[in-house]
């Protein structure tokens, strides 16, 4: 037991100069029964985080990218659908279209478009069209359901066997 110098004053016996005032924020282990406190290598957790971060934000760029695409596609569809029903409507047609039905546009050698019921495999050599464009149906709001469109304009190949 420490001894009094003074009638019941206590002298701690533990030096001022090595005890820290806040023990728990030492960046080290104050004692032998502290936890094992290991210096974290900065870069290494940096660059975790790093990779992480751009797989993740890679991943969100990808399905971004991949819903652009189906849009893009999709709006080529309408714009396509949209060009031809301008042409359909500019056409020459010579009967009433029915809604559901089935018709034909030709681009003559003129260059207008004529409508038709008959189908590209059923002229045989009467075939006198500059090329085959599309293949549509009116829909119940008038305008066109594009079933086949001829993207590369080529012209129509027909065997004049048949």
């Amino acid at each position: 037991m420490p001894e009094n110098t003074e009638a019941g004053a206590f002298e701690n016996p533990i030096n001022p100069d090595h005890v820290a005032e806040n023990p728990g924020l030492l960046p080290y282990a104050h004692h032998a029964g502290s936890a094992v406190i290991r210096p974290e290598d900065e870069g290494r957790i940096k660059a975790k985080a790093l990779t992480a971060m751009r797989q993740q934000t890679g991943k969100q760029y990808d399905q971004l990218a991949g819903q652009m695409q189906t849009l893009i596609e999709q709006a080529k569809v309408i714009q396509r659908r949209v060009e031809i029903s301008e042409r359909v409507y500019q056409a020459t047609v010579n009967f009433e279209p029915f809604i559901g039905q089935t018709m034909y546009l030709y681009e003559r050698t003129d260059g207008s478009d004529l409508l038709s019921l008959v189908a590209p495999e059923e002229w045989g050599r009467s075939f006198r069209y500059n090329r085959f464009v599309a293949k549509v149906t009116m829909l119940y709001d008038h305008t066109w359901d594009v079933l086949f469109y001829n993207e590369d304009g080529d012209r129509l190949e027909v065997d004049p066997a048949r």
